[in-house]
């Protein structure tokens, strides 16, 4: 198994170079084919303006759309055409209830899909519902690159997040490639349930599963020592090193994450690292 079909959605030219830096490095290490979608925001949706807006008022902002993808596309192509891997570019405008459509239906046919960081100052409202519309609609795990950090290709230390969950299995069957060529992967497991029935071997399955994979794997079994559970698991990866974060995403639900917070939605704000996401 491997990635050969890469897939990255660019809607920011100032979020462009480090999402494209790891698609053109992972592309060119996997031997893969890079496909990148610019998109411009159509703000003119129903309820942004009130009823009686001037109709030219509603063309300025799709214009502007237009221009912002414009310039995007530009922006891309002159990076890729710089680089040596097989790449495929589209553009196109969307308002922001109707943009997850056209990521997922091109998610859908990609192995990885790579986005940057949704979360944080001066990052447009329509990363969140790409990066969910990439796992949700178009079923393909999600690597999130932040702001700024070292390319990986080929990650070393892998820290998996374990917690028995489908998301958690999931993530661990899709990121095989990378685990694969990993020389340390830690599966880790915080405060294990007391009446789980692998209570006294927490991981032990999963280690065995990926070990016949040929994976190096070693469990962790830490205590949930900080209020919340990603601030474990990136002490823990920094305290290991580790060169990305595998982890199911959204255990709960997305309205509950977006309200009271969540691991995924922690992680997603402050990872240092990339983060292998899949649900």
């Amino acid at each position: 198994m491997a990635y050969k079909t890469l897939f990255s959605v660019i809607t920011d030219t100032a979020l462009a170079g480090p999402v494209l830096d790891q698609a053109i490095a992972m592309a060119t290490a996997w031997d893969a084919h890079l496909d990148v979608l610019c998109m411009g925001l159509d703000r003119t949706q129903t309820g942004f303006y009130y009823a009686g807006a001037n109709a030219l008022i509603l063309q300025e902002t799709i214009t502007r759309a237009q221009d912002e993808a414009r310039a995007v596309e530009a922006h891309v192509r002159k990076i890729l055409e710089a680089s040596d891997v097989r790449w495929g570019l589209d553009s196109g405008v969307a308002q922001l209830a109707d943009m997850g459509r056209h990521v997922a239906q091109r998610a859908r046919f990609s192995d990885l899909v790579i986005l940057p960081k949704p979360y944080g100052e001066k990052r447009g409202v329509e990363l969140e519902p790409i990066l969910e519309s990439a796992m949700f609609d178009g079923a393909a795990p999600v690597l999130m690159v932040p702001e700024a950090g070292q390319i990986v290709t080929a990650p070393q230390r892998i820290l998996l997040a374990w917690n028995e969950s489908d998301e958690a299995l999931e993530a661990a069957r899709t990121a095989l490639p990378l685990l694969i060529q990993a020389d340390s992967v830690r599966i880790v497991v915080i405060d294990p349930p007391v009446h789980s029935p692998t209570r006294s071997d927490p991981g032990g399955l999963l280690s065995q599963y990926l070990s016949r994979h040929g994976v190096n794997c070693e469990i962790d079994v830490l205590s949930k020592t900080l209020p919340r559970v990603s601030d474990v698991l990136m002490r823990h990866a920094a305290d290991v090193e580790a060169d990305m974060i595998v982890m199911g995403a959204y255990g709960h639900s997305r309205f509950r994450e977006a309200i009271l917070g969540g691991a995924t939605r922690n992680m997603l704000e402050h990872a240092k690292i990339p983060v292998f996401l899949a649900h």
